[in-house]
């Protein structure tokens, strides 16, 4: 069966498209996630053209082979994993920025752009993408719209969702479908351009997106507070967005992130607070904005408040956001991020749940937020080789989404479900709505071909 696959997918593909050396197609077989299997793909093809993607899933539809749809593989959730047997369908070829149009405001790109050069791009004709997942300079914009992914600027801007107007898909039997639209308004039918956006592949393959853009704001100022309780910072980032104020981003790193960031690269962070948060304006007037919202820090208990004075120090404060992860990876090596989003006003039980949780289990779990729309992310460390270290890794993790839906929360604000936290989707959804999504699945993919194993 093998070699008629590869037969068959050859007759439409170029041959530097198609591989097949186990040692290399091995480097396709999974994402950044732990805990989550990962099978040997039968083989990898990277098209560059939608009839060239119309022609893999034709193939596929022919022999009854599933097909795992691939990005850049940054994710945390392990929806890009390959199964046993399957072709991966990896489109980071398809890399062209076909259009961008400063009086519709939108862009038209192939799934493979990578987010920061769609960003960098849109900015020299004065326009914005805000959308920045941590990843951004890796991860692609189709898997952007695979996984729904946010970053720091959701707080103003939104998440990938809210910037995904139209798309091109194949589906499972290979045929070309437009969902959308490329107009400012448009509720023409069901709105089967949000059905994809999120569903990680599982019902068709996009190729093709019509994005909306921003006028490019103003450079963004910067303050940062330091707290002594976690529990102060969150009445603060309460008291932030009861006051009405539209940061461009609000996060919160607790102490445990702070002095990982340090130990890697010196940045000189408070290691006396138990909490900093960064909030940051990119309004005509950003200073004012930061003075009134350094009095809310100061009144919910901010031991110290410090507003940037340029974009240089602005960008000193947000790099040292932006290692977080990185840092927490250093502690022991590996790591299990969660992405746990509660509504804002549970977000000091969130953190102060989390902090039980890693002393219950023995465990060092760093917390990096996206306070301002409740999205945290408790990190995990530990080392992979202890097994009984990995096991109490993974019952925390369990612990902390229990922990997000008894909140009123959900098991996931930006990263997806993929393998990692299927079992969880079906805990939040119920089972009314595990089985209505299946019925969307079937609709779109009957023979269940597109990234089987994933979400439920």
């Amino acid at each position: 069966m093998s070699r008629t696959l590869i037969e068959l997918l050859q007759e439409g593909l170029p041959t530097e498209a198609v591989l097949t050396d186990p040692d290399v197609t091995s480097a396709y077989s999974h994402d950044m996630a732990s805990f989550c299997d990962a099978g040997a793909p039968a083989v990898v093809v990277l098209p560059r053209t939608v009839e060239q993607v119309q022609h893999v899933m034709r193939t596929a539809t022919a022999l009854r082979v599933p097909v795992v749809p691939q990005g850049a593989r940054t994710g945390l959730s392990g929806a890009a994993n390959a199964s046993d047997g399957c072709i991966v369908l990896s489109l980071v070829k398809m890399n062209r920025i076909l259009e961008i149009s400063p009086v519709d405001r939108i862009a038209v790109v192939e799934p493979g752009v990578v987010n920061a050069a769609l960003s960098r791009a849109v900015g020299e004709h004065g326009l914005y993408y805000p959308p920045d997942p941590s990843s951004w300079e890796m991860c692609t914009i189709g898997g952007n719209i695979g996984t729904a992914s946010g970053g720091l600027c959701c707080v103003k801007y939104g998440v990938t969702a809210e910037y995904v107007l139209g798309l091109d898909v194949v589906l499972a039997d290979g045929r070309l479908m437009s969902t959308g639209r490329r107009t400012a308004k448009g509720v023409a039918g069901y709105d089967l351009t949000r059905l994809f956006v999120g569903s990680e592949g599982s019902l068709g393959i996009v190729v093709r997106a019509v994005l909306a853009l921003k006028p490019k704001p103003p450079q963004q100022l910067v303050l940062a507070a330091e707290f002594a309780s976690t529990g102060a910072a969150c009445d603060a980032v309460c008291k932030i967005m009861e006051g009405g104020h539209v940061p461009s981003l609000l996060e919160l790193m607790d102490r445990t992130t702070v002095r990982a960031v340090n130990a890697l690269a010196n940045m000189g962070l408070p290691e006396t607070t138990e909490a900093l948060l960064l909030a940051a304006f990119d309004t005509p007037h950003p200073a004012a904005d930061l003075a009134a919202v350094g009095a809310l820090c100061e009144a919910a208990g901010a031991t110290q408040v410090v507003p940037a004075e340029d974009a240089a120090e602005s960008e000193l404060l947000l790099q040292a956001r932006r290692l977080s992860l990185t840092a927490l990876e250093a502690v022991k090596g590996t790591t299990m991020i969660d992405d746990v989003c509660v509504p804002r006003s549970r977000l000091a039980e969130m953190l102060d749940g989390v902090e039980r949780i890693g002393e219950k289990y023995g465990l060092t779990i760093g917390v990096c937020a996206h306070a301002g729309d409740g999205n945290t992310h408790p990190t995990v460390c530990f080392d992979a080789a202890d097994a009984d270290e990995a096991r109490r890794a993974r019952e925390s993790f369990d612990e902390i989404m229990a922990l997000g839906l008894e909140l009123g929360g959900t098991i996931t604000g930006e990263h997806g479900v993929g393998v990692l936290k299927k079992e969880w989707l079906a805990r939040e959804i119920g089972p009314v709505g595990v089985e209505m999504q299946r019925a969307v699945k079937a609709a779109f993919d009957p023979h269940h071909l597109l990234n089987p194993g994933k979400l439920f």
